[in-house]
């Protein structure tokens, strides 16, 4: 019989190989642009694993046992089915919805244009004649100065619009790869380094779940505050939004995502104002940036509450992710550093 000290000594390599493939690996998704994809994978994974687990768990309480594999076949392929066509249904949706904003786009710019011109117009008339010759006269000189720098930036425009694509593309693959990982059927035996890999995978997976609690949280704190806001405040200054209910679903749905959602939630929001107003845009653009630095804090607090983490460790951690890695590593800064604390406490050596 081999002692348990001589196979925890061949075990320990497997263990070292595994926690290096797995930081090399959540690295490398970092470095390389790859964080939506990751993330979109794990959400795919649980949306999947949640819907297939009930539907089975129902479908096994109401039919008869010969139908139950069937039954389950075709549960985990429209699972599937959900994953691949719900992304393509909601831009769908998206684009209908934003047909008259798009239509209407020329007028608002005008508009824009015009209460800026006045804007600068009393600057001018208010500042010293020295500072005022530095300002642009009227509305044409605004719009050159608009056209110029859009002229100056159209390579970085056409780089973020690349970007942004190249995320959205990465996030939908990694929804359908999420998807078929949770119906996969496991295998009966895995070797060494494989059943490492998946013990750090299964606590990567735990590590993502407590998140996504806790985001659910911060993402109804945002949209309580958002609804307020748009059916109290701005009623009292005579505005009110287009499709109020349909922001306020928006903003709870993209609050889920860490950080970045309460920042794509600004940009629809401010643009859904300015077809209202540039004051009102201007009004919702405050509001939401207030949100998001109030955000950064609460975050850190109901994120560390359900992961055992000290609000000092997990600013930290976000505050050093965003200085080396940008937004992403802010994003992926709770995440990374949830899974890490799991696996010391695992080791017992936190």
């Amino acid at each position: 019989m081999t002692p348990p000290s001589a196979t925890h000594d061949r075990r320990r390599p497997v263990v070292i190989a595994s926690y290096l493939l797995m930081g090399v690996g959540l690295l490398g998704l970092l470095m390389s642009h790859l964080l939506v994809g990751l993330l979109c994978a794990c959400v795919g994974f649980l949306a999947v694993r949640w819907f297939v687990r009930a539907t089975v768990g129902l479908a096994q309480r109401r039919l008869p046992a010969r139908l139950q594999p069937r039954a389950e076949s075709l549960i985990k392929a429209v699972g599937i089915l959900l994953v691949v066509l719900g992304p393509l249904a909601l831009v769908a949706l998206g684009v209908s919805q934003a047909r008259e904003y798009v239509v209407e786009a020329p007028q608002q710019y005008r508009g824009l244009i015009d209460f800026v011109a006045r804007t600068v117009l009393e600057l001018r008339q208010k500042l010293p004649p020295e500072l005022a010759a530095s300002l642009p006269a009227a509305a044409d000189d605004i719009q050159r100065m608009v056209a110029n720098y859009l002229r100056n930036e159209a390579g970085t425009l056409a780089l973020a619009g690349r970007a942004w694509l190249n995320a959205v593309l990465h996030g939908y693959v990694g929804l359908i790869v999420g998807g078929l990982a949770a119906v996969a059927q496991p295998p009966g035996y895995r070797r060494p380094l494989a059943s490492e890999l998946h013990q750090r995978i299964t606590t990567f997976g735990m590590a993502f779940k407590q998140i996504v609690a806790a985001q659910f949280w911060i993402a109804a704190f945002n949209t309580a505050l958002t609804a307020v806001f748009l059916l109290l405040v701005l009623p009292l200054w005579d505005a009110r939004l287009p499709y109020t209910p349909a922001l306020i679903t928006f903003t709870f749905v993209a609050g889920l995502v860490p950080i970045v959602g309460n920042l794509v939630c600004n940009v629809v929001l401010t643009l859904v104002g300015l077809s209202v107003s540039p004051v009102t845009a201007a009004a919702c653009l405050v509001f939401l940036i207030l949100i998001h630095k109030a955000e950064y804090v609460i975050n850190a607090k109901v994120v560390g509450r359900r992961t055992h983490m000290a609000v000092w460790e997990l600013l930290s951690v976000m505050f050093v992710a965003e200085t080396l890695f940008g937004p992403a590593g802010l994003v992926a800064a709770p995440l990374f550093y949830a899974y890490l604390k799991k696996e010391l406490e695992a080791a017992q050596l936190v």
